[in-house]
């Protein structure tokens, strides 16, 4: 299918052949009918991504702090792969759209048909796609008598209508609209809508008349020596009740003449992207309120609410975006005897076959333009991979499939893997159709695709890299060892034991073996500090502190049902590692934390004692600075002491005397990868003892039960 994407390093647009998405479980594919360019947002977008690395840089001297903090902590190799990866990526365009479902996902049966109509709303969900798959917060139902073309105004219109809300201007009441973009204009229909004067200010003459015909009751040009009169005179000098930003102004202008033109206690919503250095004296003395609008309404930038379709109580949030998107569909109606006019808002149209011309108008300005949208072809996309040249490789190729293509993949796992000799890397797949497309041609697969069942079912395939969410892991496991294919499963193995038990079941009766992503004991640093402690006889006492770092609290990693937290999602490495460097079995585990003692909980100290009496400590923590290293690993035996800081040195103290080991970072994904390959080539067993991956894996499990039962929990494997 054709989708139009941008590179987050070059600004270059272009309009690809990308797979075909799938429905998951709570949603819905849906055939694009109609998209409409957002000009000043993508405007702003394409903008940012056309400059040079410097002048990024400049633009975000927040991230540029970012990434010299990593530099000091990582190194300076792993941070350019880092950075160089970002902007390798993608950039999937648009934000709102209209369209027919073709396909309804698990759950949504009853709630929608195929053939319905809908508007959808979301960057990165209601993409300029041929196909997208949105979840069901992110749809509205299109009256009978509202075209395509109208509704794929719906999510400007949900925003100008959020930003109304907020302002809850009265009947009769008079509220100054500055900016006479697609916002602006949503905004000031809207607020005639509910019966209140608007005064419409702009310096184009064209948008003012624009917004006259659209219902304004007064236009005043900002270019007048006398538009702060104009303005007073409409309320009888009182001043507006409410002035709404929708300008995209560099300047702090639009908030100096809202406070010209207020009444004394007015309120001013800004919903343009405006310099906000507001005058404070004169905001002070009209004692003016301030309200920055949230896009479309609640729900926006919620992960639980958009992506997994939990709802809001009625009753305590009334108008969410869901709501909003729907009701300003709802009122493009061409039967109501009042309506939202957006047909007059549009000024062109374009093929998306035509991109390229769209948004040359929209970039260069080369002529007056308003609404500018995209149309799409009526035949629904075959659903095919995309297919790229073939590599050669050696007959006894390792045959790789890939699921999942993530940061994580693409910064770390991809370039990797494209390193190692005698492989065929057969297809990718990954539910981003624009990435997986461009992950797939930039490493060297013959094919992309969005269907994992591309890769669990196709007997060319001999190993499969599982690099997906953490609750597709298991069932993704499960399926390539029952069709005869070695598995390599990113960490955590499965999120419960039930989970980790069908792994099991289904190993029995394999021809090929499976091994976890614990990339750790593979590091040379960890090989070398194995090596130094071999000589030393005894128990041994390990301590592992991790600063792990904060991770948003509506992250998908919290989720206990989908990431499974983070002592599944990554605390579990060094249990694997303990486990290595003792070099037996794991006894008990005991585990604290300071606050919550759920599984989501980022602070946690667990601690494991093995059969031969030794000893294991883990904090973790997210409660440090990122410029602080993140892993610190020491380990105390028979006399020796060895210290791994953060992968980049080992320390060796014995006998009086410390030798120090210096590397660039090196945390052994590369090591990993090659084992897993040669062992598929070769026919041999499982790099790691597949009963050792098991026991870390239930270990850490182990560590939940102890932090809810306050007990130290017993393991069957010693």
């Amino acid at each position: 299918m054709k989708q139009i994407v941008q590179s987050a390093k070059t600004g270059k647009l272009s309009v690809r052949d990308v797979p075909v998405p799938t429905a998951a479980a709570g949603e819905l594919l849906v055939q694009t009918r109609a998209s409409l360019i957002s000009a000043g947002t993508e405007r702003m977008v394409v903008q940012f991504a056309r400059k040079s690395l410097a002048a990024k840089a400049k633009d975000r001297p927040d991230l540029v702090q970012k990434v010299l903090t990593k530099v000091r902590t990582d190194g300076l190799k792993a941070t350019v792969n880092a950075v160089l990866s970002r902007l390798d990526e993608p950039l999937p365009l648009g934000y709102s759209a209209a369209g027919v479902v073709v396909e309804v996902g698990a759950d949504l049966e009853g709630f929608y048909r195929t053939g319905d109509r809908v508007a959808v709303a979301g960057a990165g969900v209601a993409n300029h796609a041929e196909l997208n798959a949105v979840p069901k917060n992110l749809t509205a139902p299109i009256p009978h008598d509202v075209s395509d073309e109208d509704a794929c105004y719906g999510t400007l219109a949900a925003i100008a209508l959020h930003a109304v809300r907020n302002l809850d201007a009265k009947l009769g009441e008079t509220v100054a609209v500055l900016g006479l973009g697609l916002v602006g204009q949503l905004a000031a229909q809207f607020l005639a809508l509910s019966g209140v004067r608007v005064a419409a200010l702009d310096y184009d003459q064209g948008r003012l008349d624009l917004a006259k015909e659209l219902g304004s009751e007064k236009i005043i040009n900002l270019a007048d020596a006398d538009a702060v009169s104009q303005a007073m005179a409409l309320t009888s000098a009182r001043g507006c009740d409410g002035i709404l930003i929708a300008a995209a102004a560099a300047t702090s202008e639009p908030f100096e003449m809202a406070a010209e033109i207020a009444r004394d206690r007015a309120k001013v919503c800004l919903v343009g992207l405006s310099g906000t250095a507001f005058p404070y004296a004169a905001f002070m003395k009209k004692e003016l309120s301030i309200i920055v609008s949230r896009s479309c309404g609640p729900g926006r930038y919620d992960e639980d609410y958009e992506d997994r379709g939990i709802k809001y109580p009625e009753g305590f949030i009334r108008w969410t975006e869901t709501e909003n998107l729907a009701e300003s569909v709802r009122l493009m109606s061409a039967g109501l005897p009042q309506r939202l006019n957006v047909t007059g808002l549009t000024t062109h149209s374009f093929d998306i076959e035509n991109a390229d011309q769209a948004y040359a108008l929209v970039m260069e300005k080369t002529e007056p333009h308003m609404g500018v949208l995209l149309t799409y072809p009526d035949v629904r996309p075959a659903e095919y991979p995309v297919n790229f040249p073939a590599p050669s490789a050696a007959s006894d190729a390792c045959v790789i499939g890939l699921i999942g293509a993530g940061q994580f993949a693409r910064s770390i796992l991809l370039p990797e893997l494209v390193r190692q000799p005698d492989i065929i890397l057969h297809t990718l797949v990954s539910r981003g159709s624009a990435s997986v497309s461009h992950s797939g041609d930039k490493f060297g697969f013959e094919h992309a695709s969005t269907d994992a069942d591309s890769i669990l079912t196709n007997p060319a395939i001999n190993a499969v890299i599982i690099a997906s969410r953490h609750d597709q892991h298991a069932a993704q496991a499960v399926a390539a060892l029952n069709a005869g294919k070695s598995v390599l499963v990113e960490k955590p193995l499965g999120l419960n034991r039930s989970e980790i038990e069908a792994i099991q079941t289904s190993r029995a009766g394999a021809t090929g073996f499976f091994q976890v992503g614990f990339n750790r004991r593979f590091a040379p640093l960890s090989i070398a500090a194995k090596q130094r402690l071999s000589p030393q006889v005894g128990p041994r006492f390990m301590s592992f502190r991790i600063n792990a770092g904060p991770v948003p609290a509506g992250s998908w990693l919290h989720n206990m049902d989908e990431g499974g937290g983070r002592i599944i999602g990554e605390m579990c490495h060094f249990i694997d590692l303990a486990r290595y460097f003792a070099g037996c079995n794991i006894q008990s585990v005991m585990a604290d934390a300071p606050v919550s003692k759920t599984g989501a909980c980022d602070d946690v100290t667990a601690t494991l004692r093995f059969t031969d009496g030794s000893l294991a400590t883990i904090a973790y923590t997210a409660l440090g600075d990122g410029a602080y290293p993140k892993e610190m690993i020491e380990i105390f035996a028979d006399g020796t002491v060895v210290a791994i800081n953060n992968f980049r040195t080992l320390t060796s103290t014995a006998g009086g005397k410390s030798t120090k080991q210096n590397n660039s970072q090196d945390k052994g994904f590369s090591a990993a990868l090659s084992a897993f390959i040669t062992a598929v080539r070769e026919g041999a067993p499982a790099p790691i003892d597949e009963k050792e991956l098991i026991e870390s894996s239930m270990a850490t499990l182990a560590v939940l039960e102890a932090l809810q039962s306050g007990n130290r929990v017993e393991l069957p494997f010693a």
